[in-house]
């Protein structure tokens, strides 16, 4: 059994157990999360495909913890110019772990 869902503009394949890393949610540690955007369900024997989302569809995850990701550089450099530029990234991330999904 899986599902897609979307957050944050961007989807992901869940499972039950999984644990993702998603744009920064402003929830705490320790608390529960519900998105109700699930794209598609898939269960082995059926999918359903929603149009935008599947209705009556949801997944609930935990909130591990709160993190930056890994640094990112991004180096412009422009030959015999005279001209370079180096600029760093790391993002905000919120760490789960799908508790259930459910279907109604």
């Amino acid at each position: 059994m899986y599902a897609i869902i979307e957050t944050g503009s961007k989807q992901y394949k869940v499972t039950k157990g999984d644990i993702i890393e998603v744009e920064r949610l402003p929830v705490a540690p320790s608390k529960t999360v519900r998105f109700d955007t699930v794209l598609l369900y898939a269960d082995g024997k059926t999918v359903e495909v929603g149009s935008p989302y599947v209705k009556g569809a949801r997944v609930l995850c935990d909130v591990l913890s709160q993190m930056r990701g890994e640094k990112l550089i991004a180096f412009k450099y422009r030959r015999r110019k005279g001209s370079k530029k180096k600029i760093g990234h790391r993002q905000e991330l919120t760490q789960l772990k799908v508790a259930d999904i459910e279907v109604a």
